[in-house]
């Protein structure tokens, strides 16, 4: 998922203002402070996440290319969909 900056921050302000409107957290710094880390720790998932998507192709084209002609049976999209999942699951990636 390809976010711009101001989406993260505004999903970061939003999160923010859910838990505490719930009272499900207390923050200990200012508003600001709590707010930018939830937007670094959403910017950081969303880039193990480019990561895990870039990897996983690169697993596919491997398979692919090692199979030959058997290759053209494959599902692709279902075979990618297999490998982000194996690979997410060993990185510990909640997809």
């Amino acid at each position: 998922m390809r976010l711009k900056e101001e989406q993260i921050q505004r999903l970061a302000e939003k999160v923010f203002s859910d838990l505490s409107a719930d009272g499900l957290i207390t923050p200990l710094r200012e508003r600001g402070v709590v707010v930018e880390g939830i937007a670094k720790a959403i910017a950081g998932d969303i880039s193990r996440e480019q990561d895990l998507e870039r990897d996983a192709e690169r697993l596919l084209n491997e398979t692919i290319a090692g199979l030959g002609r058997a290759a053209m049976e494959i599902d692709q999209r279902k075979m990618l969909r297999m490998i982000k999942e194996k690979l997410a699951k060993e990185r510990k990636i909640v997809l």
